[in-house]
This record gives structure tokens, sequence and C-alpha cells, in this order.
């Protein structure tokens, strides 16, 4: 009879385990800001549905003898901290889900959603 209990017990936590929701572990939504190709024409870059809680680095502006990106709009369902340096390094700023923004006038090398 114990034995049945167990197994009883066991197969119900599982089932409630498996059936919990998870998180995907992304933020949703389009991230953009922008920045100057070599040829120094402004260029519109961004992120779909990127990663949370990871720091990112903006590819285009990781090499510290390019211009910073500028002008960043966080369209994602998470809030973004966008950093002045590469590596979520340096000053920062929070900018809020769904439609936060800054002026050009803001530098950024990288993000991480929360």
């Amino acid at each position: 009879m114990r034995l049945r209990t167990s197994v009883a017990a066991t197969v119900g936590a599982l089932a409630l385990v498996i059936t919990l929701p998870t998180s995907a572990g992304a933020a949703e939504g389009d991230f953009t800001y922008r920045h100057s190709d070599e040829a120094g024409i402004t260029q519109t870059s961004g992120l779909a549905d990127p990663q949370s809680r990871e720091c990112i680095t903006l590819p285009e502006v990781s090499d510290a003898r390019s211009a910073a990106a500028h002008s960043p709009r966080n369209n994602t369902n998470a809030t973004a901290t966008v950093f002045a340096g590469v590596d979520c390094e340096g000053a920062h700023f929070s900018l809020r889900p769904n439609g936060g923004h800054a002026s050009e006038r803001l530098e950024v090398r990288s993000v991480v959603f929360s």
C-alpha cells in the first residue's frame, strides 16, 4: 500500500513539474539603434527577440575606434539597460519596455534586458 502511494505521489509531482510554464529566456520584440557605417552613413540596426539577462555588445560598435551607437528604441516587453561601454560597462541608462527611447545624445555600445 505504501509503495502505491509513493508511486502516485511521484507521478503527480512529475506531472505538475512538466505542466508548469517555463521562461523562454528572451525579451519579445525589437530593440533598434542608429550608428554610422565605414562610409559615415547613418544606419539603423536592431536585435529581434534578444536574450534576457545576458549582456549583448552591439556588433557594429564593438570596436572602441568606431563611433558609438545612439538613439536606442526599446520595443521589447522587457526593460533594456544600455551601457556606454562594451561588455555592459560604464555609464548606463534604462529604457522602459514597449517604446522607451533616447535621443542621439545617448551613446550606446552594449545592452542587457531584464
